[in-house]
Parts: structure tokens; sequence; C-alpha cells
């Protein structure tokens, strides 16, 4: 018989089976189209509960999950250890080192909020509620992505539980195939409890959204005219382009309900003066916005931008890597294939990539010649995940012929579908990583645990 830490003893990592109170809302998360079932939760508060977490794991035979906030969940599972860290919330900045320790279960509105009395600014993607560390696993697409890179390329060090159940100090030096696999890989080597990261000394902003009327205006017109601008832009202006049909619900407020709303976001580092004159052209192109929240803000009001939900709800979601200049006409389509006269409410946004997104980096995040990134977010209705899945097929195939991968930050309940998240020759040297440190299998449940 295996034995289960006792979860009455202060000292041991607190379990929950099925017939527990607690469990559902121990294995409830940010998304929740797709739930997990195992059967055990190993609630963790401190890393040595990881261990004993993963060491029962291992003697039972066991495969083993991580859940932090619950955002990033690729399928439901069933069966098996779920190790949940959002207890592990540490988050301690170094101001003079410029680097913050991020425990495993922090969120990036923590993050934000410890370094802006400093002047310094994490790389943090634009929702505050997700988990830090598990989006710079994935690689970490952020706001200031162009001028500073993805955020894995500024991890210092890591602390991570392997199957094993040893916990390792890893860096570049200490273990570089382990440091290049975990950031980006996705390869279910362990539980990484923490992090240390550099920070970036911005302490401000000039940024925002423009919001058109997708009624009254050529969805494929606005891409062509976005896509044209954001070639011209300097490195230090990092945006996005995204389109939505808003539900036609009493719980929206009025002014969205059944509105097509197309919105181009900015975030930029240098003065307002040079950021009024940088947007001058797209302004011009685009005409008098419906809505315009760009303006010079402190980093901390940086999540404002985006403006994305932080209620929980059910969402499949899937994204494409793209190459090439010519790739307005595709993205045109794609985008119209999701507006109005779609069947289902389909969330488009498109990156502009590119920038120090493009540079080499020690780690296994892929694509970074890639110029573009679309990803299609689905709120799950009456058709669940086969439904969405249909539509991401049809208006994918609009871009396919420019499309060299997808991205593992936003395989939302894609999980179960693995290829394309890496090229070739990355996946293989995943696989040598992964038979090093992982021998029997042991994480095979998250792809992306944030």
């Amino acid at each position: 018989m295996t034995t289960i830490p006792d979860a009455h003893d202060p000292h041991s990592v607190r379990t929950l089976r099925p017939a527990d109170t607690g469990y559902d809302d121990e294995r409830t998360g940010f998304q929740t189209g797709f739930t997990q079932h195992p059967d055990v939760i190993h609630a963790a508060a401190a890393p040595d509960d990881v261990v004993a977490a993963v060491a029962y794991a291992a003697r039972a035979g066991l495969p083993v999950g991580v859940q932090a906030t619950g955002h990033g969940l690729p399928d439901s599972s069933t069966g098996g250890v779920l190790i949940t860290t959002r207890r592990m919330d540490e988050v301690r900045v170094d101001a003079a080192a410029r680097t913050v320790r991020v425990g495993a279960g922090a969120t990036w509105g923590a993050v934000v909020r410890a370094a802006a009395p400093h002047g310094l600014a994490p790389l943090n993607g634009s929702a505050p509620t997700v988990g830090a560390v598990g989006s710079t696993l994935g690689g970490g697409l952020g706001i200031l992505a162009r001028e500073f890179g993805y955020t894995a390329d500024h991890v210092r060090s890591l602390d991570v539980v392997t199957a094993d159940a040893v916990p390792r100090r890893v860096t570049a030096d200490s273990d570089p195939e382990l440091f290049w696999a975990l950031l980006g890989g996705g390869a279910g080597l362990g539980v990484v409890t923490s992090l240390e990261v550099g920070l970036v000394p911005v302490a401000r902003l000039y940024g925002g959204s423009l919001g058109y009327d997708g009624r009254e205006t050529d969805v494929a017109d606005v891409v062509g005219a976005y896509t044209a601008w954001a070639a011209t832009v300097p490195d230090t202006l990092t945006s996005s382009l995204a389109a939505l049909v808003y539900p036609d619900s009493p719980a929206m407020p009025p002014h969205l309900r059944g509105q097509y709303v197309i919105s181009v976001r900015i975030a930029f580092t240098g003065t307002a003066a040079e950021g009024e004159r940088l947007l001058a052209p797209l302004r011009a192109a685009l005409g008098e916005p419906g809505t315009d929240t760009v303006r010079e803000m402190p980093y901390g009001d940086s999540h404002t931008i985006h403006a994305d939900p932080d209620f929980p709800h059910p969402y499949y979601g899937d994204s494409a890597f793209l190459e090439g200049t010519d790739v307005a006409d595709g993205l045109g389509e794609l985008f119209r294939l999701s507006g109005p006269g779609a069947d289902g409410m389909h969330i488009v946004q498109l990156n502009h990539l590119g920038g120090a997104l493009s540079r080499p980096a020690p780690n296994a995040v892929p694509y970074r010649d890639a110029g573009w990134l679309v990803r299609i977010l689905s709120p799950l209705g009456d058709g669940g995940r086969d439904a969405a899945r249909v539509h991401h097929a049809r208006a994918f195939a609009a871009v396919g012929d420019h499309t060299v991968g997808r991205s593992l930050n936003f395989a939302f309940g894609g999980g179960d579908r693995t290829d394309g998240l890496h090229d070739p020759d990355t996946r293989k040297r995943l696989a040598v990583v992964k038979a090093a440190y992982d021998p029997a299998n042991l994480f095979r449940r998250n792809y992306n645990p944030r």
C-alpha cells in the first residue's frame, strides 16, 4: 500500500480526493471549459510539498499534472495526481539587480504591483490574472515584447522538482539543456516552484486602444491598413489588432450589446509626443475611432490597454505563427470568417512580432522568424469544443500558406493536439532532455500549467 502524506499534518502537503470537501474548488481554475478529474490533489504551499507530492506519484506510478491559476488548461483529464501551486505566490523584487523571484502561483498583476514602486516592470502579458511562471515557461509574449523579447529570454534561474523528486536550482550554466528545455519547451520536465527573471526600467507608457465599429468598416481594409502601418514602427512600439462581436446580452454594457468592435492596441515606451507622431498615419488611414483610450499612463495601468476579462469562463483557443510579407489578404479573410456572420462568438487577435522577439536566446521558444501571431479564442457554447474546432480549421486555412507553427502559450483546450507547437529540430532536442530527466514520463498531463 502506498501512503499519501497526511492532510492533517501541518508539515505535510494537503491532499484531497473526489469525495472530500474542497476537492471541486481546488481543481477549478479560470478556464472552466475543461475540468481536471484527478484521483488525488496535492495542494502545495511550499517547495517541500511539491517534493512530497512528486515522490508519492512516482512510487504509485501515477501521472502528474500541475495547475496554478488554471488559465492555460490544455484539456480535461482523468486520474493521476494534480499538484496545485496557487498558494506559492511569493513575489520578491531585488531592485538593485533588477530581478524578481516569482513563486509558481503568483500572477502577473502581483508582479507588476511589486515592481512599480522601484520604477521597474516585468515583461508581463496583457491579463493581470494569468500565472507568471506558467506563461513564462510557454515563452511569454508580453505587451513590450518587440522591444525586450520573450519573458523567457530574461529568466536567470528556475527552481524545479524533477521526476526523481529532487529539487534543483537550474541556470544556463549549471544545467544548460534542462534550462533550455524548461523555457518554451512545454515538455513536462518537472514542477517549477519559482523562477528569477529580469525586470526592465519602465515606469510609464504611452498606450491604449482605438476602437472602431466593425459593422461600418470593412475588416479587411482595417487589417490591410494595420499591417502596412505596423511595418513602419520602431521596436519600441508593440501592438496588436483584435476583433469580436459582443453578445447581445443584458450582462453586457448597453453600448456594447451586439456590437462588432475592431480595436488596435498599442504600448510604446517613448514619449507621448513621439507616440502621437507614430500613431498619426494609422489614425489617418482608419478615421475617427468610436473609442480612444490612448494616453500616457503609469505602467501599473498597463492592464487597461487590452482590458481582458477577469472572470472565469469556458473557452477554446488556438493560434498560428505566420511568415511572409503578403499576409494581409489571408488575415482579412480570417477576420471576416470570425465576424458577425460566424456561427458563434470568436475573438481574434493579431500580434505584430519581430524586433527583439527575433533574437536568438538559450531557450526552446520557437518560430522567432515569424512576423505575426494570429489567435482565435472561442467561448464555448452549446456546440462545445467540436464546433469551435470546425470554425478554427476553416478560419486558419485562410492563412495556411503562411503558417509555420502554433504558440504553446495560446493552445487553450488544444493540448491534446501538440503538432506544430515546436519545429522538428526543437522537438528532437526536447525529446532527448525528456528522456534524460523523466524517462518514465511521469509529467504528461499539462502542457502549460498557468
